[in-house]
This record gives C-alpha cells, structure tokens and sequence, in this order.
C-alpha cells in the first residue's frame, strides 16, 4: 500500500493517511484526468531537462567557481549556478564583503531616532538571490558539526528561528564572497569556533587585569 511509503513521523499518522488513500476509479473520467495530469508533468520535466541543460552551457567557463561555491554548507548545485548568475564571480568590483551584502540587501536596516540606533527590518534585493540563501542557510542548519549550525543554534534560542535563517544567510554570503574573491574552497571554523572565541576573549580579559595590577602574565598552554 502507498500508506507504507511514508517515512519519519509521517508513519505514526499511517491510519489517517490509508484513509486518505482509500478511493475510486472512475474509468474513462478518471483515466482522462490522470492522462492529462501525467502528460503535464512529463512536459514540465522535459522542460526542466533542457532549461537544466542550457544552463550547464552558460555556466561551463565558471564551472571552477561553481565547485568552490559547493564546498559551502548548505550550498547544493542549483544554489551555486543562482549565486553565480546573480553576483557574477568578479568580487573585485565590491571593495569588502559589506559591500556587497549591501548591494545584495542582505543586511538589516538601520533605524535611527534621537541618536539611538534600532533594529530595522531587513531590506529586499533581488528574490531570486534572497530566496536562494535563504534555503541554502535552512539547509546549513542541518549541516552538524559546523560553524554555521552553530551559529544558527545560538541565535535562534535569543531571537528566534527567522532572525537566527536571516543572519546565516548574510553569513553564506559573505563566504561566498570570500570563496570567489580568493579562488578557495571553504575554510570550515568548527562547531566549536564560538566556545574558542569567548574563551580567547576571556583569557585576555584576565591577562589584562593582571597587568593592571603590576603582573607580568607569560601564559604556556598545558598539554592536551
């Protein structure tokens, strides 16, 4: 039965769904509905096949840096070729990677009033781009073991799961910057990259206490 395809959590709801499934066939009605639906599908899957296959045309002189955008967590084939199309691969022509999150609109909006900044909504730049970091920062949240899956779960506990996808998407970007601009593959900083950097920050909070009261701090890690 189609019921028993389902997989993860969908098989606790297996009643439901074989009720769901259960039905007619109307013969000639029903076989005419199922043809046509069947001949639809077939025709957007050709399509598919050859617009795919245009596409892998226009992109084969960049086929170097759409390799190099795939080493990227969360950033599958299809996300590479938008990235490509939509920010070309000369990042000589953004000063900073800020720059180009500001070009890209990936960035939140700043709000002023009476000298005080306040969060801003972010601002919308090309649906195709924002659209296609968006899953691909989805996608890296998943991704276990890694700096941005990190990052995600640190956001999101402080200010939730949107804010938490909107800042992993300016940060895939700003790699992708990085990747194009330098002709690298992604340089992953570790799940753990946070936990090293609040306990680096610590260290020379300390250190600095310790000279501010006369000390002479020389610090030897211990071994493993």
């Amino acid at each position: 039965m189609l019921a028993q395809l389902a997989k993860g959590r969908l098989r606790r709801k297996l009643p439901a769904l074989r009720e769901a499934l259960e039905g007619r066939f109307r013969g000639e009605h029903h076989g005419l509905l199922v043809a046509q639906i069947l001949a639809h599908i077939d025709y957007l899957d050709e399509t598919i096949a050859t617009l795919s296959e245009r596409i892998e045309q226009l992109l084969a002189p960049f086929s170097r840096e759409r390799e190099l955008l795939e080493t990227i967590p969360g950033i599958g084939r299809t996300a590479a070729q938008v990235l490509i199309a939509e920010l070309g691969v000369d990042m000589s022509v953004f000063p900073t990677s800020a720059h180009l999150a500001s070009w890209a609109e990936q960035c939140p909006g700043n709000r002023e009033s009476a000298g005080k900044r306040h969060s801003g909504r972010q601002r919308h730049g090309s649906k195709w781009l924002r659209t296609t970091l968006t899953e691909s920062a989805k996608a890296a949240s998943r991704c276990k073991g890694t700096y941005f899956s990190a990052q995600y779960t640190r956001l999101r506990g402080r200010r939730g799961p949107g804010k938490a996808t909107g800042a992993l998407s300016h940060s895939i970007l700003v790699a992708a910057y990085h990747v194009l601009e330098q002709q690298v593959p992604y340089q992953e900083l570790g799940a753990d990259y946070f936990d090293r950097r609040t306990s680096e920050q610590r260290t020379k909070r300390l250190v600095r206490q310790l000279e501010q009261l006369g000390h002479k701090v020389n610090l030897e890690p211990l071994p493993a």
